[in-house]
């Protein structure tokens, strides 16, 4: 079952990834988001290409980070890949902090897509922090975190798709959205932790 959850994980995170890639790097900015948020995007385009474009390279290579064998067999890749998929955290979530005062929502919005920034840059040094001290264990635990609010950019869409289906008006829904996107995201990745901290004790 846990490999069908990583494998589902992957398969969201590299097709979500590559769709917004596309849809960024070719069409019209702001074309797939809701038209409230459109001139938005437009008065803010360099932010929003800072932010969108390492924040979804992130969200493609992370889940192979997590794979034992590539990790173990190609160790020299595994970190150097990791150091790149750090670099796109720390610009993705400087822009991202820079642009959630210019969220769609207001404070609710503000507050919640500010917060996720900051504990995405945090938990981006503290993985790197650790590896740096030769904390293997906790590094992996500080990138399972990390990953988890990575993949917030999956969850959103999903909750997109939820909240528009429900019929829930957008302007209602979406600035829940800015929490609801990550931090079941981060209770997930507690629970792991917890998990295998206990699996080593015994």
């Amino acid at each position: 079952m846990y490999k069908i959850y990583k494998s589902l994980i992957t398969v969201g995170s590299v097709f979500i990834g590559l769709y917004a890639l596309s849809v960024y790097a070719f069409l019209e900015l702001g074309i797939a988001v809701h038209p409230m948020m459109k001139a938005n995007f437009k008065a803010h385009s360099a932010a929003i290409y800072f932010h969108i474009f390492p924040s979804l390279i992130a969200l493609i290579f992370g889940p192979f980070q997590f794979n034992e064998k590539f990790r173990m067999t190609k160790s020299h890749l595994h970190r150097l890949i990791g150091k790149f998929y750090l670099l796109c955290i720390l610009i993705g979530g400087i822009s991202g902090l820079y642009m959630a005062q210019f969220s769609f929502g207001g404070t609710i919005s503000h507050l919640g897509f500010a917060l996720l920034a900051v504990l995405w840059i945090f938990t981006g040094y503290k993985a790197y922090s650790s590896i740096i001290r030769k904390m293997i264990v906790a590094h992996y635990h500080w990138m399972i975190i990390n990953f988890a609010l990575t993949f917030a950019a999956v969850t959103l869409r999903i909750g997109l798709g939820i909240g528009f289906g429900s019929g829930i008006p957008f302007e209602v829904f979406y600035p829940y959205l800015a929490w609801i996107c990550w931090v079941p995201n981060l209770l997930v990745a507690l629970m792991i932790i917890r998990k295998d901290a206990t699996s080593l004790t015994h």
